[in-house]
């Protein structure tokens, strides 16, 4: 079965495609590459998902037979952590074993630069030719040696963060783990930057199985989540980091689900208000109201196809040129990263500067939010659905049709945006994205729309028209 790569490094079922021996041949491709480059050391790092721990000893004891040296986590470690250590030890690059928000049958290999961000494609392309040369690996032994690198991270934060505010938060801070890596590390801060705030814990012990759902911060897999902040009023809220802590959802009082859009918008708005400046990076499937809302503060946006190594790309193009240089970027699914941090997407960080907008301006997200919608004269309304489909299903052909519709739900189709998949531009302050994903075996329809009404029939009618796709649709 062939190692692919997707949007975020390489995911494949346990015991089916994620196996010890392509986890050996994956780690082995990536050892070669980096002693190319002169590299001498490698951090590793896992989740709390079944065997993670054994497939991080597996690609610990492969570089080591490449000749480098291996930092392996003694414990299971958010991915923003992991990605902190490799730019703090001043690492050749690192290894993370995660699937992030998949189900959890999946795990797999997500690769760091040296920068401690997501490998660009230029990485990752050079990581799959070593794989596909099936090159012999050496036989030099190099050392492993455990991280502890959670004091050195918090420390980090420190610097981000503004402590004084956060001190004034007078709510709670509920934080869902879901069971995943970030479990017991938003607590941890809390005790070490002496904070008086309450965090409240939500599956927060570890779970291979994420308590009967899949490890993604949104609305169907929240309902614990939601139900408990049904009876809270006030600035209190919830955070949901997903199976590797790097991307986030959010829940306001009274229950309502916050989503990964009206996240980026919140926190665009406070670090411009608390003096950044910078460039707005966003994917294709962000919502209209960030750049609406960049234009209004005088930010150039860049919009990027789907994936944090692009973001991660345009973090370390600014890091050479002022003029580039990035203030907030993110994705639809969650991830966030910030100027001042390593390039990287970091849900427990987002969730600490969410509760810092929220402690300064006195208002809960959703209050915050309505500021900025209307600021911008554009309500949000977002959704999407995940079509699974089978490997008969015809992917591409669905795609390629999809881009000569000329209609969607009454909507005149003004243009077409390919950058990443087919997005519709439609009549009304519309659009609608459809794109296959990178690591499973789905077809994802995006829609954003300024009314309800208007969102659901778009998406009604696109997932309909795509589940009977033929050569007419």
């Amino acid at each position: 079965m062939p190692i692919k790569f997707g949007t975020d490094g390489w995911r494949d079922i346990i015991a089916d495609g994620f196996t010890y021996e392509n986890v050996r041949k994956v780690a082995r491709a990536h050892a070669q590459y980096l002693r190319s480059q002169g590299g001498q050391e490698v951090i590793i790092g896992y989740d709390t998902r079944f065997q993670s721990q054994n497939f991080a000893r597996v690609a610990a004891h492969a570089f080591a037979s490449c000749g480098l040296n291996v930092q392996l986590s003694d414990t299971f470690i958010p991915t923003p952590a992991l990605s902190f250590a490799v730019w703090n030890r001043g690492a050749a690059g690192g290894a993370m074993i995660t699937a992030s928000h998949n189900p959890p049958e999946y795990n797999g290999y997500k690769l760091k630069g040296p920068y401690g961000g997501s490998a660009t494609p230029a990485i990752v392309r050079a990581v799959e030719e070593v794989l596909e040369s099936e090159a012999a690996s050496d036989t030099q032994s190099g050392q492993i040696s455990p991280l502890d690198v959670r004091q050195a991270y918090y420390t980090h934060l420190d610097t981000l963060l503004d402590l004084d505010t956060l001190r004034s938060y007078p709510g709670v801070l509920y934080h869902d783990a879901m069971g995943g890596a970030g479990a017991g590390w938003l607590e941890g801060y809390v005790r070490h930057a002496g904070l008086p705030v309450e965090v409240r814990s939500v599956h927060g012990n570890p779970s291979p199985l994420f308590y009967g759902v899949n490890p993604e911060p949104i609305p169907q897999n929240l309902a614990a989540l939601m139900d408990l902040l049904q009876g809270e009023q006030g600035l209190t809220f919830g955070v949901a980091t997903d199976g590797d802590a790097d991307r986030l959802g959010a829940v306001t009082s009274g229950g309502h689900f916050f989503n990964s859009h009206q996240i980026f918008a919140v926190l665009l708005q406070h670090l411009h208000a608390q003096g950044g400046r910078g460039r707005v990076v966003k994917t294709v499937s962000t919502s209209q109201v960030v750049e609406r809302l960049a234009s209004i503060l005088g930010l150039e946006v860049l919009e990027t196809p789907i994936g944090f190594k692009y973001i991660a790309d345009a973090f370390l193009e600014g890091e050479d040129d002022r003029d580039k240089r990035v203030l907030i970027g993110g994705e639809e699914s969650g991830g966030l990263g910030v100027a001042g941090h390593i390039p990287e997407r970091d849900g427990l960080l987002i969730s600490l500067l969410l509760l810092e907008a929220v402690a300064k301006s006195g208002q809960g997200p959703r209050e915050l939010f309505a500021e900025i919608e209307r600021r911008v004269d554009y309500q949000h309304h977002y959704d999407r659905v995940d079509l699974l489909v089978d490997r008969h299903f015809d992917k591409v052909g669905a795609l390629e049709r999809a881009g000569h519709w000329t209609t969607v739900a009454g909507h005149t189709v003004k243009g077409v945006n390919a950058r990443d998949g087919v997005k519709l531009l439609l009549e009304g302050d519309a659009w609608l994205l459809l794109r296959a994903s990178g690591t499973e075996p789905v077809l994802r329809v995006y829609v954003e729309a300024p009314t309800a009404k208007a969102q659901q029939a778009i998406l009604q009618e696109a997932v309909e028209r795509v589940q009977t796709s033929g050569p007419e649709a």
